[in-house]
Order: C-alpha cells, then structure tokens, then sequence
C-alpha cells in the first residue's frame, strides 16, 4: 500500500517550519501504524484558500501518473478552505485515493454535506460528459447531412506518417466552419473519421487557409 504525505502551514514565518517537520513527522507515525509505504512528502507554504498551489499540482499529478492508495493529513483543513477544500477533495475522489489524518487517527469520515456536495459534482460532472458526447454525435451527422464524405479522405490516412505537419481536408474544414460548426466540433467530426487531429490544428489550418485567400485577393 503506497502512500503520500502531504503537509501545509498557511504563512512562510519561522516558526511554521516547526510545523512543517512536526506535521511530517507525526504522519510518517500514521503511515507506519497502517502499514503504508510512503513514497512522496510534500511540504509548502501557501494559503489554504488557494489552489494554484505548487504542492498541490505536484499531488495531483503524483496521484494520478502513480498507484497511490492513500493521502495522509494532519487534518483535512491542510488540503485547503472553502471552495478549494471541496475542489480537491473531489479531485482525489476520483483518483480513488483513500485519505487518512491524524485528527481522524485513521481513514476521515466526510460530513454529510461534504458528501452531498460531492455526490452533486460527480453527477453534474457525468452529465457535462454526456452532453459533450453527444454535442460529438451530433456535429458529426450534421456534417455528413451537409455533404461530408469521409470516404474520398480516408485513402490518405497513413501516407503521411512520420511527418509532423498533419495531412487534412481543409477545404472541408472551411466548408464545415462555414455551415456554422465550431472548431471543436469540426476536430471531433474528423477524429470520428480517422484524422488524428486536435481542435487548435483545425483552428489553425482555418487561419492559414483564411489568411492565403486574404492576401492573394
């Protein structure tokens, strides 16, 4: 079972680096007590009401990039205050990361209205998803219904590998954008085709094809 450490102290004084290494090292106790191996201590100064916080990219990533099974806090309040507690604590839901602290001398028990607010996000988030997919569906039927055929561009595929400037049907991109998609619409439109392709590149293909035409006229 592998575990992070995450300490925080709100102000850069002196006297918070006591702190720092007290936090520190009653959570290793905690770890040894649970039988955790701790693979990372993260230590900063930095106010709980902000989330643009280094140690906190550097736990999301380590959570997400690696097998953590549990966080260890003092307390939950070390994660951060208001909106940026409730941010976080959803973040490392999803990761399936278990949090323990010392105040709970084990695994914290949420409040019930931590869990609420936590159901509610991960319900609103699974919708955003849906509709995101399904606005995908549609912007690609649309185009197909408007005369894209993906059959006289997939022969292509694969003639440019290796190269770094991706082969597309820009006149088709012109034509799509033109017919009232959006960029990001007209990107998963051509993914759902084969192109492997972001919606900056359709955005940027549009431009260039844009700014030849200005400039020949």
């Amino acid at each position: 079972m592998k575990a992070v450490i995450y300490c925080r102290v709100s102000t850069d004084k002196g006297e918070q680096e006591t702190s720092l290494e007290r936090q520190r090292e009653e959570l290793e106790l905690l770890a040894e007590k649970h039988g955790f191996e701790v693979v990372k201590v993260i230590m900063e100064q930095a106010s709980g009401y902000e989330v643009d916080r280094d140690g906190v990219f550097d736990l999301l990533s380590t959570l997400k990039e690696q097998r953590i099974d549990a966080l260890l806090i003092q307390d939950e309040t070390r994660l951060g205050r208001g909106h940026a507690r409730i941010a976080l604590l959803h973040c490392i839901q999803k990761e399936g990361v278990k949090i323990y602290t010392i105040t709970h001398n084990g695994e914290m028990q949420l409040s019930e209205a931590d869990s609420m607010v936590l159901n509610i996000l991960s319900i609103v988030e699974e919708y955003q998803r849906k509709i995101h997919n399904l606005k995908i569906k549609r912007g690609m039927k649309r185009a197909i219904e408007q005369g894209y055929r993906p059959e006289q561009n997939l022969k292509h595929i694969g003639e440019n590998a290796g190269r770094e400037r991706i082969d597309l049907p820009v006149e088709e991109i012109v034509r799509l954008r033109h017919n009232g998609l959006t960029f990001a619409e007209i990107a998963a439109t051509l993914r759902g085709f084969g192109y492997d392709v972001s919606k900056a590149t359709v955005h940027r293909r549009y431009r260039e094809y844009v700014d030849s035409h200005s400039s020949s006229m």
